[in-house]
């Protein structure tokens, strides 16, 4: 499971967003392409006192299509959809990844969580690992956060497994 985050360009309260552009972090569209063939559950987790104007951002915010997929004249595709589970309310991101794990199944363990906010550090209290972003998402802190998951989760190639229980049974 990833997070994503959405930048807002605008220095004034959401009242007045009217006439300001709402835009992804350049990397975030491929991100997603790339997430999305994979196979990757995708979940948005912010505390945000304005949960429907979040979410209408989402549904208005589009995605171009994939590189390549550019040239084949498809439209971009809401936002909203790249999204499996949203969790957008007032609120600790600790109940954000509880609602999530609920709804997904998903094992804290395996979600990796991108945010430029150092209090959400709190997450990892439930396993989930954290990757803070100060600078918003890019290919460079995205890379860096599935190497940290991939340090704290070390996964054993078959034939190493093999190799071990060889040298067990000796």
């Amino acid at each position: 499971m990833a997070m994503a985050h959405l930048r807002i360009r605008s220095p004034d309260p959401p009242s007045r967003w009217h006439n300001h552009k709402i835009a992804f972090y350049r990397d975030v569209p491929e991100i997603l392409h790339r997430l999305r063939e994979a196979g990757v559950t995708v979940a948005v987790a912010s505390r945000t006192h304005t949960p429907d104007l979040a979410r209408q951002a989402l549904g208005l915010l589009l995605v171009p299509p994939a590189a390549g997929h550019k040239a084949k004249g498809e439209a971009p595709t809401p936002a909203v959809r790249f999204f499996d589970h949203l969790q957008i309310y007032p609120g600790s991101k600790i109940r954000h990844f509880q609602e999530l794990h609920k709804q997904t199944g998903l094992p804290y363990s395996e979600m990796l969580f991108f945010d430029d906010e150092h209090r959400n550090r709190e997450v990892e209290s439930l396993g989930v690992t954290f990757c803070l972003v100060q600078s918003g998402v890019n290919d460079r802190a995205f890379e860096h956060g599935i190497a940290e998951w991939r340090r704290r989760h070390p996964v054993e190639v078959a034939e190493d497994a093999a190799a071990t229980s060889t040298v067990d049974s000796e």
